[in-house]
């Protein structure tokens, strides 16, 4: 089956949204507020919501309900590299399945964007449990470039990961 073909199933899946932040709350979280406008806009339901600190346990106990009530979650902020930047090792290591692509063509995309600076970007993407999981930057321009992404492929990625 071709890519063309694969895109064609559609879903209308239910989508968590987590925001790292220690500055921002859920009245401030722009970045939040895109990407659950995107998830409806494509067609999908925001299942869940949240804030959290840059703290691994409080990012580990808020994606841990989200994976068993959502189809995916995305998570954005604290991707880079600064020393509370930590949802990459929160996460990352759980993945069942890596998909390093998303985090190759976010750079890829960012780069006409922000140029070399991209390289501190530590976005990526992966399944567990069956559930699809993004983690990408906490900026609004990075959420809008990775929704793009995201949303082109969701239905697609779905497909894939469930089908017989």
């Amino acid at each position: 089956m071709s890519v063309k073909e694969h895109k064609k199933h559609r879903y209308s899946l239910k989508i968590g949204v987590i925001t790292v932040s220690s500055t921002r709350d859920v009245n401030s979280d722009e970045s939040g507020k895109i990407i659950m406008k995107k998830v409806e806009e494509n067609g999908h339901q925001v299942c869940d919501y949240t804030v959290v600190k840059d703290s691994k346990l409080d990012i580990l106990e808020s994606i841990f309900p989200m994976l068993k009530k959502c189809d995916a979650v995305i998570v954005n902020g604290g991707t880079g590299i600064s020393p509370y930047d930590v949802t990459y090792e929160s996460i990352a290591p759980i993945f069942d399945k890596r998909l390093d692509g998303f985090g190759e063509l976010f750079r890829m995309v960012s780069y006409k964007e922000i140029g070399t600076a991209t390289m501190l970007s530590r976005a990526t993407a992966g399944i567990i449990g069956g559930k699809i999981v993004f983690l990408v930057p906490g900026s609004p321009n990075a959420v809008k470039t990775a929704s793009q992404i995201i949303f082109s492929e969701m239905n697609h990625i779905w497909y894939e990961i469930h089908k017989e």
